[in-house]
């Protein structure tokens, strides 16, 4: 019995053998056949390392040895757009920098950048964000009296489609594109509220930004928000603040929320209009280490109450002017942690009419302290209930930030 037990075992062991010998004949057979396929029709090449030293080239030698490969060996040779190529090349070498906040602005890009810190173009009228929360392009604000606001465009609202295009959260650099058009034109615009559809067509003007908006509130308090720090703004917000004066105000509530800054000179104007003389806004330094003290330049002009109103998005100009009006204590800052974005670009135009935004300097507050990816912390901090669903249209009855610098200010 055992011996047919062993008779049995040696016939499978064979066969399976057999079959192993059988499955790596084929795969050697099949692997030289693939190799001479390849060899004879290759679908890549590969190249072997270029004798002349590249880690020690400068810039332009590098992109001139990248140039000749290409030149080469590149199959649809006819369609290289050398123009593309160049800022492509620039743009990658800028970005190494590895600096957020520092980038290649191409000549045709230039225009649009100039128009958007200047607060003059031709479209709707709306300011958008990309909320990183929701991943999606959302109104931030409606620009008062804009076509935008007529239509009834509101703060929060999604944007889903332009002229029948989607857009999703990855296309904010470009849906901006696709909504500024010719004065006179109009767009369609569909967007998303409360979680249904809605579709508005508007026609686009020329716009002249003015986001200041004011009222008066309860006890004889003056509200002005102030999105962002555009041409003038300075002078904007004074008389918005002489006409809240003229209106009764005692007290005012700044709100610099959602405020991802823009022009530094606006923001230290205003600082000075709050501020005695000589009192210090702001220290700059360079990578020189150079340090300037910038310092109000003239008598305050408002010696009513203040409280600013902040929150994780107030950003670079906004928080030179809340560290400004905080440390010298001109204001109670009420909210959130701002966003921490403590250093200064400047635009250089370049020969070639495209331009150059980079960091050069980093800023602190009066006191000394670094703002750089820490922010400023509110002396009182309140937030916004769970309920509210987007920090860029909340109701008055919920802004319990609002209601604490109301209440703040009624005492």
């Amino acid at each position: 019995m055992n011996e047919k037990h062993e008779k049995t075992a040696e016939k499978i062991y064979k066969i399976v053998m057999l079959i192993v010998l059988t499955s790596f004949i084929t795969f050697m057979i099949t692997s030289l056949s693939l190799y001479t396929y390849f060899t004879k029709n290759p679908a890549y090449t590969l190249i072997t390392r270029d004798t002349s030293s590249t880690e020690n080239a400068d810039i332009d030698t590098y992109l001139d040895r990248i140039k000749s490969v290409i030149d080469k060996n590149y199959l649809w040779k006819e369609k290289i757009d050398e123009k593309k190529l160049k800022d492509g090349a620039v743009e990658g070498y800028v970005k190494g920098l590895g600096d957020k906040y520092t980038e290649y602005i191409p000549k045709q890009e230039l225009k649009e950048f100039t128009e958007n810190i200047t607060g003059s173009f031709v479209g709707i009228g709306i300011y958008m964000i990309a909320d990183e929360d929701s991943q999606k392009i959302v109104v931030y604000y409606p620009i008062p009296d804009s076509p935008a606001e007529k239509a009834g465009i509101k703060s929060g609202d999604v944007i889903l489609r332009v002229d029948g295009k989607e857009y999703g959260y990855d296309d904010f650099d470009i849906i901006a594109d696709n909504i500024k058009g010719e004065a006179g034109t109009k767009v369609k615009i569909v967007i998303e509220r409360d979680g249904k559809e809605q579709e508005y067509e508007i026609t686009r003007e020329k716009i002249e930004t003015n986001p200041i908006s004011s009222k008066i509130l309860k006890e004889n308090i003056g509200y002005v928000k102030l999105p962002s720090f555009d041409t003038d703004s300075s002078k904007k917000l004074k008389e918005k603040l002489d006409d809240l004066i003229s209106k009764g105000a005692k007290s005012l509530i700044l709100d610099l929320r959602n405020n991802g800054g823009g022009i530094v000179d606006e923001s230290t104007d205003i600082a000075d209009l709050f501020l005695d003389k000589d009192k210090t806004i702001m220290t700059t330094k360079d990578n020189k280490e150079k340090e300037e003290i910038t310092k109000s330049k003239t008598k305050k002009i408002y010696e009513m109450p203040l409280i600013v109103l902040t929150n994780e998005n107030t950003a670079s100009a906004s928080e030179i002017l809340t560290a400004a009006l905080k440390d010298n204590e001109r204001a109670t800052i009420i909210g959130t942690k701002t966003y921490g974005k403590g250093v200064i670009q400047t635009v250089l135009t370049l020969l070639d009419g495209s331009g150059l935004k980079i960091t050069t300097a980093e800023y602190f507050t009066p006191n000394g302290t670094e703002i750089n990816e820490k922010g400023i912390k509110p002396n009182i901090e309140v937030k916004l209930p769970d309920s509210v669903k987007s920090i860029y249209a909340v109701k008055e009855s919920d802004d319990t930030q609002l209601n604490r610098a109301i209440e703040e200010l009624s005492k």
